[in-house]
């Protein structure tokens, strides 16, 4: 009992020196949603600060936060009273005709493929409620601008004329089964009305 007592009562002291170590140290906590660690996006061919080409080994382009217009407001998502009271819902827009850290030909494939998310004023907007902490929210919207990048990068696959050939024929094939069992069917209801002649 005794040595119970004596770790609880030396386990603030521990925790306020291990504290005050790392504040002199001048390091500081940084969550996993952090903007240092959520707006990692990764450039396109050239950064858009004009350094020229990114390195391979660079995964973020550091112009690119200049770029998003972040915003806040309360949501109607997850957080019971908490909704009420913290902006959580988090917004993200940015031009897309002037995103020079997307390429050309993605852009244009965005525009087509997201027109109700972009304004009036060309801006593609992203929004997100889901979670009731704020960086979650963040971090979201960030990941669905991704999603939408690489949707419009992958190219379509092209079908050979083998494969086109054997799916119009199976098509062909299934029409005429429905149509078969369509026939049994109405043959059926034929044979059991009754004759009042």
């Amino acid at each position: 009992m005794a040595a119970r007592t004596l770790r609880a009562l030396c386990r603030p002291r521990l925790l306020a020196a291990g504290f005050s170590r790392r504040a002199a140290a001048g390091a500081e906590f940084r969550s996993a949603y952090s903007l240092d660690n959520v707006l990692g996006y990764p450039c396109s061919s050239h950064c858009a600060d004009g350094s020229g080409p990114c390195p391979s080994s660079s995964r973020r382009c550091s112009s690119l936060p200049d770029r998003l217009t972040v915003s806040y407001s309360r949501s109607s998502g997850p957080g019971g009273q908490n909704v009420n009271k913290v902006n959580t819902k988090a917004e993200v827009r940015f031009h897309l005709a002037s995103a020079d850290w997307i390429p050309e030909a993605v852009r244009q494939k965005m525009a087509s493929m997201h027109k109700n998310k972009i304004n009036r004023a060309g801006e593609l907007i992203v929004n997100s409620e889901e979670s009731r902490y704020q960086m979650r929210n963040l971090a979201i919207c960030l990941e669905k601008i991704r999603v939408m990048v690489t949707e419009a990068t992958e190219k379509p696959k092209v079908m050979s004329k083998e494969t086109a050939q054997e799916l119009i024929a199976r098509v062909e094939k299934m029409n005429r089964e429905r149509l078969r069992q369509k026939k049994i069917h109405s043959n059926i209801k034929q044979s059991r009305k009754a004759d009042f002649d």
